[in-house]
Formats: structure tokens, sequence, C-alpha cells
């Protein structure tokens, strides 16, 4: 579909704008379903663990080779064998309930079966990322339509032009909204799934 707003000189950087900025909240939500938690071991249940390597917070996954090779198991290989205390504290402190067990050269971090209420917790926990995620693109199609207004006030735009890309920007909002909750329903099934 053509849209109105990107033909119009005055609404296109506007429209590429608000759209880059939904786009960043789904991008972000996405990766916060990632992490999160199912019955199986992936290794992306680390991906906001960060590492204290020598002053600054580092992502685990650039401080180590990460693996599943178990449906219940990740495996953790630092490159530098000295930050191995450091990795084991960053997922100790990170509260996702996981044990990390070293060798001195590998970790290995066994992730037991989720019980049914540990499912429910992070069935809510979904929900509120969601609705977060769903008040940023709100906030977004807020600033757009405040961007709008102000062209029209500034004999930019005319009213009916701020009429057909404020419909545009609605249903820009709509579009992201259902497609965040349609990965949060996926992402529900598989954690209620045993």
């Amino acid at each position: 579909m053509a849209s109105f707003m990107d033909g119009n000189p005055a609404l296109k950087s506007l429209s590429g704008d608000l759209k880059r900025r939904m786009d960043q909240s789904v991008a972000d939500f996405q990766a916060n379903l990632a992490a999160t938690r199912t019955g199986r071991a992936s290794v992306h249940m680390l991906d906001q663990v960060k590492v204290d390597y020598y002053g600054t917070l580092t992502p685990i996954h650039q401080l180590a080779q990460l693996s599943a090779p178990e449906p219940q198991l990740i495996v953790i290989s630092p490159w530098d064998p000295t930050v191995l205390k450091e990795v084991e504290k960053a997922i100790q402190a990170a509260d996702l309930s996981l044990n990390p067990l070293s060798d001195g050269k590998i970790i290995r971090v066994p992730v037991p079966p989720m019980t049914e209420e540990r499912r429910r917790e992070v069935c809510k926990h979904l929900h509120k990322v969601l609705e977060d995620h769903r008040t940023a693109v709100r906030n977004v199609r807020r600033d757009g339509n405040e961007a709008l207004k102000k062209l029209t006030k500034d004999k930019k735009i005319s009213e009916d032009e701020e009429k057909r890309a404020l419909e545009e920007v609605q249903k820009m909002t709509d579009a992201e909204i259902r497609r965040m909750e349609e990965l949060s329903q996926k992402k529900e099934a598989e954690v209620m799934q045993v």
C-alpha cells in the first residue's frame, strides 16, 4: 500500500522517523522475548546478562562462546579464562533462577524444568513487557500527532492532509502493536508448553 505521508515532501521525513522509532520498539520487544525463559535451554536466555569485564559491563556473548548442547544445559566457554568468576557472578546476579557450575575452563549452566507456577510468573512478566512496549509505540504516535498539528498550525500542510496523515499514523501504530501481540502470544504458548 502506497503511503500518503511518503508521497508528501512535508511529511516524508516525519513518516520515516515514526516508522523507525516504532520498529525500534518492536525490535527491543523481540530481544526481550528471545531472552525470556521457556522450558528449553537457549543461549538467548543470557542475552540480558552483563559481566563486569575490567570495569566495563559487557554482554556475556562478547566474552565467551555460548552453546546449548542439550535441552536442559547451556555451556559457556570464555575466551579469557580469568573472567570465569565474573561470568558466574553475573549469571547469579541476573535473577534467572540459574546456578552456574565452573570446572576452571568452562561454565555449565543446568536449566531446570520450569514449574507451573514459574511458567505463570513468566507469562505475567511477558504481559508487563508487552504493555511497556505498547506504551512506547503509543508515545511515538503521540509525538507524530503533535508534529502533524504543528505542521498544520504553521500552514505547511492543509487540514485535510493532517487528517489523512493522522489516520495513517494510527494505522501504523495499530499494525506495530498487533505485531507485538502476535509475537507475545506465540512466546506465551511456548512458555506454557510442558
